[in-house]
């Protein structure tokens, strides 16, 4: 991973010392294509982000944690179970993957079913002067 010092190098190795990417490569020890990415590129730091995070494992145990996920969702607040607890109950249940993937795909699933609070507007109307908290007499 490259860090924001290295891409700095790079480019001021190629636009103000006019050296070649080749001779950038040997210096800084990195390949080819990432010293033309970073020269391409405007970005200051090179990410990598996953379009679709596959979950093999998790695969035969979706519904089992949808349907947990769903319930602790229905609960007050104070006795929901945590993300931990969740995963603890799946291994007692044979459950054999990771904490990982059930985090995230509790983050998911709960991005996915987040309910928008509706917004509630109270209008206020007073009688002229009688919604004064301050008392005028001396």
């Amino acid at each position: 991973m490259l860090v924001v010092e290295t891409i700095a190098k790079i480019r001021r190795a190629y636009f103000q010392d006019k050296k070649s990417i080749k001779q950038i490569c040997r210096e800084l020890r990195v390949s080819r294509n990432t010293v033309r990415k970073v020269i391409r590129s405007g970005a200051t730091e090179l990410t990598y982000e996953r379009t679709i995070q596959p979950l093999p494992k998790i695969g035969p145990w979706k519904d089992m944690l949808d349907e947990m996920l769903a319930v602790n969702a229905r609960k007050p607040k104070r006795e929901r179970l945590t993300r931990i607890r969740i995963f603890e109950e799946l291994r007692a249940r044979g459950y054999d993957g990771g904490y990982d993937a059930v985090r995230r795909y509790a983050a998911s699933w709960s991005k996915e079913e987040e309910v928008e609070s509706a917004a509630v507007y109270v209008p206020l109307s007073f009688d002229p002067g009688g919604s004064l908290p301050v008392r005028l007499e001396p």
